[in-house]
């Protein structure tokens, strides 16, 4: 296994990752950012105002957008599979 193949491997890692993580990440964030604003409107300070929904928001997109973020972790981890014999030949 050379350095390319190597490189070529922890590109596509960390490319699967960054799509399997962004749903998540970009949800949680719009969320964050409007009860951001909510609370500084009205200055109020609880933990579990920003806490709760942003747990049902994550509970919510695993719901929408779980099926395809298995098929993609699935497909990646059946590619990384099939390519065993290449890599080590």
């Amino acid at each position: 296994m050379d350095a390319d193949t190597v490189m070529t491997l922890a590109r596509d890692m960390l490319w699967v990752t960054l799509e399997l993580g962004a749903p998540i990440l970009l949800a949680v964030l719009v969320v964050g950012l409007v009860i951001a604003m909510f609370q500084a409107a009205t200055q109020i300070n609880e933990m579990t105002l920003t806490f709760v929904p942003k747990l049902i928001v994550v509970a919510v997109v695993l719901v929408l957008a779980g099926h395809w973020m298995l098929r993609l972790l699935t497909d990646y981890t059946r590619s990384l599979i099939e390519h065993i014999p290449q890599l080590l030949g």
